[in-house]
Formats: C-alpha cells, sequence, structure tokens
C-alpha cells in the first residue's frame, strides 16, 4: 500500500511517522516550499504529548519547551478566580508543555527526513485537487515553479489544513464559521510571570481575553523568557481580520490599556513584542461525512475548531495514530477510510461544539456572570473552587485527557 500525505504540518507529519513505524509506504507533500520555524507558541498537553512520545518524539521536545506547572484563570481586574496543577504534576504519564510552534514543527520535520528519506518528502507541492479510480487516489499538484504534477497512491489524506482545497472539492459550498472574535498573537521577551511555569487565562471575549503562558527558558541569558500571549476579543459587526496580514500591537491594545495587576503590566508585555500576527476565531460546522472512497481528511481539514482548549494538534494527531493503526490491518482501504471516520467524526464534533460553547475559559465566564462583570471581594463568595473544577473536568472529558483514577 501507497498513501499520499497531503500537507506537511504538525499532523501530516505525525502521520506520516506513524505510517513509517508500521512499515506502510507514504510521500509528504507540502505546499510550503522553504519550512521556516515561524510562527509563535503552542501549548501541547498530556494526550498530545502521548501521541508525540508514541513517535520518539518526547525527549527532544522537553528539551525546547517549558514544562507547565499549573493553569491559572483570572477576570479582567486582575482578580484570581481559579487554579490547578497540569500535565505530570497533575498525575499524568506525560508532560503539558509550552513550545514554539516553529520548533515542534522542525523537530517533526527532521524526524520524518532521517526516518522516511528525503525523496519521501516534497516541498513546494501545492494540492489543487484530489481524483479517483477503483483501485487509485490521483492528487494533482501545482508546483512552486507554478508546473503541475499528479500523484497517484492507493489512498490520499488531507491534511491540509482549515482552507483545504480537497475539503473545497468535497464540499464547495464550505465555509468558516466567524462570529465575531478576532485574534492577536505575539512573543515577547519578558521576566518570567507567576512561577515562570503558568498558563494564564484572563478575561472573556466579551470584554477582552488574554492566553498567556512562556515557550523558551533564560531566553537572552538574563533570565527573562519568551512569553507567548494572545488576545481575543467578540465585537459586533467585527470583520475578520486577515491570517495573510503582520498584526499591530495598537490595533489590539485598546482593549487592554488599563490592564495593569500587580502580578503584570498587560500593555507593556503586548506593546514590547517582538512580533505579532493577527488572525480571526473560526471553525467550521462539522462535515457528515470525510471519506470518499479512497480518499479521506484529517487535523483541520477535517475538523476546523476555536483554538480555546489547546485541543487542535492533540485530535489531528489521534486522527493520524487511529488511521495509521486501522491501516496497518486493512484488507480493504476504501472499508478501512470509513472505518476511521466513524471512529472520529463524531468525537471530533463533540471537541469542536464544546469548543465554542463551554471551553476551559468558561470558568471565567462563569465568574463574570455570578459577580456581574464587577470586581469582587472574594471568589467562594460566588462559586466554590468544587464547582469550578468540575467545568475544568467536564472540558477534558469531552476532550479526551480525563485524569484516570
Amino acid at each position: 500500500m501507497k498513501v499520499a500525505i497531503l500537507g506537511g504540518g504538525i499532523v501530516g507529519l505525525g502521520f506520516a511517522l506513524g505510517l513509517h513505524a508500521r512499515g506502510i509506504d507514504c510521500e509528504v507533500f507540502e505546499a510550503v516550499a522553504d519550512i521556516k520555524e515561524i510562527g509563535v507558541g503552542i501549548t501541547l498537553l498530556p494526550h498530545t504529548n502521548k501521541e508525540l512520545a508514541a513517535l520518539g518524539l518526547l525527549p527532544q521536545l522537553e528539551e525546547v519547551g517549558i514544562e507547565n506547572l499549573e493553569s491559572v484563570f483570572y477576570n479582567r481586574f486582575g482578580q484570581y478566580i481559579y487554579k490547578e496543577l497540569r500535565g505530570r504534576h497533575a498525575g499524568y504519564a506525560t508532560p503539558e508543555l509550552g513550545i514554539h510552534r516553529g520548533k515542534l514543527h522542525r523537530i517533526m520535520f527532521d524526524a520524518a527526513m532521517a526516518r522516511l528519506g528525503a525523496d519521501r518528502i516534497h516541498t513546494g507541492y501545492r494540492c489543487i485537487r484530489v481524483d479517483q479510480t477503483e483501485q487509485h487516489a490521483i492528487a494533482t499538484f501545482q508546483l512552486a515553479n507554478g508546473d503541475t504534477r499528479q500523484v497517484q497512491a492507493d489512498i490520499a489524506v488531507a491534511c491540509d489544513g482549515v482552507n483545504s482545497a480537497v475539503r473545497k472539492q468535497l464540499f464547495p459550498e464550505d465555509k468558516v464559521c466567524f462570529a465575531g472574535i478576532n485574534t492577536w498573537r505575539g512573543v515577547t521577551v519578558h521576566k518570567p510571570i507567576l512561577t515562570g511555569k503558568s498558563y494564564i487565562r484572563i478575561g472573556s471575549i466579551d470584554t477582552g481575553k488574554m492566553v498567556i503562558y512562556p515557550i523558551v527558558d533564560n531566553v537572552d541569558g538574563q533570565g527573562n523568557q519568551l512569553i507567548n500571549w494572545t488576545s481575543e476579543i467578540r465585537l459586533e459587526g467585527a470583520r475578520m481580520n486577515d491570517w495573510n496580514k503582520p498584526g499591530n500591537p495598537a490595533d489590539t491594545l485598546e482593549y487592554f490599556k488599563d490592564w495593569k495587576f500587580p502580578w503584570l503590566d498587560v500593555p507593556n508585555l503586548i506593546m514590547s513584542s517582538k512580533r505579532v500576527f493577527e488572525y480571526p476565531m473560526v471553525d467550521k460546522d462539522a462535515l457528515p461525512q470525510w471519506s470518499f472512497g479512497r480518499v479521506t481528511l484529517m487535523g483541520d481539514a477535517a475538523h476546523p475548531m476555536y483554538p480555546r482548549g489547546s485541543n487542535g494538534s492533540a485530535q489531528g494527531l489521534i486522527d493520524a495514530r487511529t488511521l495509521a493503526d486501522l491501516l496497518a490491518q486493512c484488507t480493504d482501504p476504501v472499508a478501512t477510510l470509513k472505518a476511521y471516520q466513524d471512529l472520529r467524526l463524531p468525537a471530533t464534533a463533540k471537541v469542536v461544539e464544546t469548543n465554542r460553547s463551554q471551553p476551559p475559559d468558561f470558568i471565567i465566564m462563569k465568574a463574570d456572570e455570578l459577580s456581574g462583570d464587577k470586581p469582587f471581594n472574594n471568589i467562594d463568595d460566588l462559586i466554590s473552587q468544587d464547582e469550578l473544577r468540575k467545568i475544568s473536568d467536564h472540558y477534558k472529558e469531552i476532550a479526551g485527557f480525563a485524569l484516570k483514577s
């Protein structure tokens, strides 16, 4: 069997490494011609790292990331609401890591080049469509030099992201869902915040929300860290931010200009950024099916979700491992792709919906509701820590990383 993997991001490379470990022939076709360490931060939850550990990558990732100790929630007035231990500190077998997305991608790309061979990893190949016969899937690519090329395989798996050309081919009316929430993401060299291993959420999308965590330790030799931050705001009638446009920190500063707390000066964090990107917060409604004959979808091509629970990469890597396991036992490729869809589509649809309606920061939204979005004396006067923990545990259950007793 030969598998064509359309897209060489985190999920596509994870799938390729999983297939190679099972002795299944595959080739990766990535649209970007030159792989660079770009982007900002990403959080790898314990179930993400379980998948990456199975691929033999976790030791390298731990060397360049920061292991989170805790997750902490505050309202927009800087008042403490809730915190919990994370990863190994909470009893999981694997850690929770904050890491630069570009470093994660580079480690995975280099591993794929070393294990599969450079002749199996193609860059500058942008998939524009996939056709099929009874025996083969045929992918057509636009090359970086403008030429087109066709590749034949037994199956084709589209890992080409939220703007997947294959998904658009299968569902021509498919569109992203934008609910008026725009985001800005930046990285800032800054002294450690709280423990220096804290994943921090402040505020909610209706009045402004920040997510802040470190991704590189002692980045300057003076004890400062590279801090990843994301700001979000929902505004009625807002136009979608542009994925392709560099962000301007001043565009987001106006919503956070008064956020100066004893433990953090948020305006200073924003305006001291080394670089800023702007994005719309979008997802897509769940599809009725992913698999069509010898073609299927995976990762963000299959189930793009709000980046609210640090869970997109985890779900994509679980997709990859699930299909790799099924293909290792495969006698009928078409039936195998259907079985993969039936296992993963309902589970990921539930995560997409939960990220919309009751994400982890629902803890802050609940506190704001009970306080009337005003400062309070003590969170325990409004809601108990046990009740807040139930909200957190509910999300973990849906997302598939509840700690088993």
